[in-house]
């Protein structure tokens, strides 16, 4: 990082890199031909990328390539060579999600920076120690996190800290939303979300309906603007200040990065004393670009009403890619503004996106008729010398030596102008203009080279083709082995319906989710799965910030007499908290701590834990080629759709502090459980019907998962025992299967995600 303070601007394009780059960034992030999140956005091919890291070294701007998907086998093999020209070109650093590709890049990249992208759901100084220890220079945070959170990183972890300060919100935690996954097959993992937060949607309770006429955007927050908390964004310790919107137009991002890089640099000179923005400041950015307003994020506010847009905002721009308000004006207030926004955007692109910005340079041209003509051009340290043939003597008029200038100044497609350039030598002297043209060219694309060169890595000579991993989709076959049964994990929520589980021989590990558990009866829940002869698991909560942190050290006794067989783990801050507290209790990783790859996989192996739970995009072909002899396959279940610190429940009712279950209803009439979690202050949006592979009996054996897993969490008791009777019925008495009551889904078993 060449910058102490670094503004982080967006790039889907050349234009908005050279935008970005003309309007002050110190930085850009942008993707390649593959494995960026922007799947959609358009990205830059092999040349073109390479030509921008050019473009932006010469510049004195650092670029950061995303790589921050989750990449299959097949793919991961690939990586090595995709990243090859962009290493030696001098990339800056690259953005990642998938463990299997930060351990990758660590080893046959290892001088190549590595950010850990906010879809790792950084949630604390736990996760991002771990990060730290694992060779990442940065963190992009989790954007619901509150100042105060930041703090806590900075101040015990060495580590650059990375967060998003204006552009768009997700509704969902970053990494934990398989909405667009499940209901079309666009998975936000992969890069390509369709978005369905961004359409409307009624709160029902039973037969009351909670949203209000108008309001049906309930999962569609403002838009972020903290230009006025930057002070106490950079106090927290945030070093990088990121802009979202690689979608949007280049007149975007140059009228964000512009009106931030005035405040940016008004605090880095005056200090926090005399910082205020503008009025005219805060209607440019919201006329370039807002859903309904702006708020200040999560960063003062755990959630509440006012980050949501609930009703459908106006774009003036097509496809969504620019600006606010009407998109059809009618009346005349509505038509200046349209006006006022069209010539916004008309001076943009002439200032930023059409105008080139040229470097200042420094030159001397010295001139003899005995000695060789020298013309020297200095860019900060680089200088270079260009020689030519002496000059003549005139035999008219001699060469004007403003002539002189006026034909080396004219600099062209080269990215450099003169900010001072000097005649020395002799007066009565003649050159030729294509003299003086051919030394121009020489020494601006030597300055060039020069300034280049300066970033540039030394060529890697080695194929790096599958190279470390312990995969190849055309060596690996599934081979044929005996069927053995799977063992069989019952997961609840309710610990009143242990009963239930503790019923049946088969089961031979019983989870309970912590949302309901009452501490003191842990051990209680461990004995009576013990005398049944079961093994006993805590599910830890999905989200885990500061105030879990607080609670479930009050937990540490209970936990350490508990007699626990595991502990189900989510994020990477339940596993710092466990090495915190030296509670020494087997993890199983559940399936939002990705294991996409082998290479992820053999990760977590080496760090110790039980076995993992098998991922939820991978299709039965994906998983059998992965590998899942040491992993549990999830088989039944209302699977999260998101995990959201927004409340539905506080935006349209109030929070009551009890836990509660409300239906989401789509345009379709589709009903979306949505459950708050009020012990630990976050919703989760449930899956319309429920995964079930109770049919697919061949599918989960060819797979050969090490044990199945049925998990419980909107059901009835009477359906808990029911289901859990024909799940043993088919995978342990080998009966026939009977079609599941009501709906359900088959999740990606068959058609997995792009």
């Amino acid at each position: 990082m060449r910058h102490t303070t670094e503004l982080l601007a967006p790039a889907g394009s050349f234009d908005s890199l050279r935008a970005a780059v003309g309007a002050g960034a110190d930085a850009v992030y942008l993707g390649g031909s593959r494995f960026g999140a922007r799947a959609y956005a358009d990205n830059f091919g092999e040349q073109e990328l390479c030509h921008a890291i050019d473009y932006a070294h010469l510049h004195g701007c650092d670029i950061y390539l995303t790589v921050n998907t989750l990449l299959k086998d097949r793919e991961l093999e690939e990586l090595g060579t995709y990243l090859k020209p962009y290493y030696e070109c001098g990339l800056d650093a690259v953005i990642v999600q998938d463990f299997g590709v930060l351990s990758y890049i660590r080893e046959f990249f290892p001088d190549l920076p590595v950010h850990a992208s906010t879809q790792m759901t950084i949630l604390g100084a736990g996760g991002a120690a771990f990060l730290r220890e694992l060779g990442a220079a940065r963190i992009v945070t989790a954007r619901e996190l509150s100042l105060e959170e930041i703090r806590q990183i900075h101040s015990q972890v060495d580590i650059e800290i990375e967060s998003f300060v204006h552009g768009a919100l997700c509704y969902c935690y970053s990494g934990q939303c398989l909405f667009s996954s499940m209901l079309g097959g666009r998975s936000g993992n992969r890069g390509r979300c369709a978005q369905p937060c961004r359409l409307p949607y009624e709160l029902h309770d039973g037969g009351r309906v909670w949203s209000r006429r108008g309001e049906t955007y309930l999962l569609s927050p403002k838009d972020m603007c903290t230009i006025e908390l930057l002070p106490e964004i950079l106090e927290a310790g945030v070093c990088s200040l990121k802009i979202e919107g690689r979608m949007k137009r280049p007149e975007y991002t140059a009228g964000v990065v512009r009106i931030y890089r005035k405040y940016l640099d008004h605090y880095l000179e005056y200090g926090k004393q005399s910082y205020q923005v503008s009025e005219e400041d805060l209607n440019e950015l919201k006329m370039l670009y807002n859903r309904g307003g702006f708020s200040r994020g999560y960063y003062q506010v755990r959630n509440g009403r006012e980050l949501m847009s609930l009703t459908r905002p106006g774009h003036f721009s097509e496809n969504g890619r620019g600006g606010s308000g009407p998109a059809n004006p009618k009346g005349q207030k509505e038509l200046r503004e349209k006006r006022a926004y069209e010539a916004l955007l008309d001076k943009l692109k002439r200032e930023y996106v059409d105008k080139e910005k040229k470097e200042k340079i420094k030159g001397v041209f010295r001139i003899s008729t005995v000695k060789p003509t020298e013309l020297v051009v200095t860019w900060k340290e680089s200088r270079v010398i260009v020689s030519g043939a002496p000059a003549q003597l005139p035999q008219n008029q001699p060469m004007d030596k403003k002539a002189i200038v006026k034909q080396l100044q004219k600099t062209g497609d080269f990215p450099f102008v003169f900010e001072e350039l000097l005649v020395e030598g002799e007066e009565r002297v003649f050159l030729p203009v294509r003299q003086l043209n051919l030394m121009r060219r020489e020494a601006l694309a030597r300055l060039r080279e020069v300034c280049l060169e300066a970033g540039r890595r030394p060529r890697l000579m080695e194929p790096l083709d599958g190279q470390g991993l312990t995969f190849s989709e055309q060596k690996r076959v599934p081979e044929k082995r005996s069927v053995r049964k799977p063992s069989l994990h019952v997961q609840i929520e309710n610990p009143e319906t242990l009963k239930t589980a503790l019923a049946f021989p088969e089961v031979s590990l019983i989870s309970i989710a912590s949302g309901q558990v009452e501490p003191g009866r842990l051990k209680e829940y461990a004995q009576l799965c013990h005398q049944k002869g079961k093994s006993c698991a805590l599910v830890l909560p999905a989200i885990f910030r500061s105030r879990e942190w607080e609670e479930f050290r009050k937990w540490k006794g209970l936990l350490e007499e508990a007699g626990l067989d595991a502990v189900i783990v989510k994020n990477l801050e339940e596993l710092a908290f466990l090495k915190e507290l030296r509670v020494s209790i087997p993890v199983i990783l559940d399936h939002n701590l990705y294991t996409f790859n082998r290479r992820a996989l053999a990760f977590w192996k080496q760090r110790g834990i039980l076995f993992d739970t098998l991922p939820l995009e991978l299709n039965e072909r994906e998983l059998a080629l992965r590998g899942c002899e040491e992993s549990e396959m999830l088989v039944y279940g209302y699977l999260p759709l998101m995990v959201t610190a927004g409340c539905l429940h506080k935006t349209l009712k109030a929070c009551r502090g009890q836990r509660e279950k409300l239906y989401l209803v789509d345009r379709y009439k589709k009903e979306f459980p949505v459950v708050n979690e009020c012990r630990w202050c976050y919703n989760v949006i449930y899956n319309c019907e429920p995964l079930s592979l109770l049919g697919n009996k061949k599918e989960v054996e060819h797979i050969a998962p090490k044990s199945i897993r049925i998990s419980f969490t909107v059901e009835k008791p009477a359906q808990i025992q029911n289901i859990l009777k024909q799940y043993v019925e088919v995978f342990f008495q080998n009966k026939e299967a009977r079609a599941p009551e009501g709906s359900f889904t088959r999740g990606h078993l068959k058609r997995g995600v792009e």
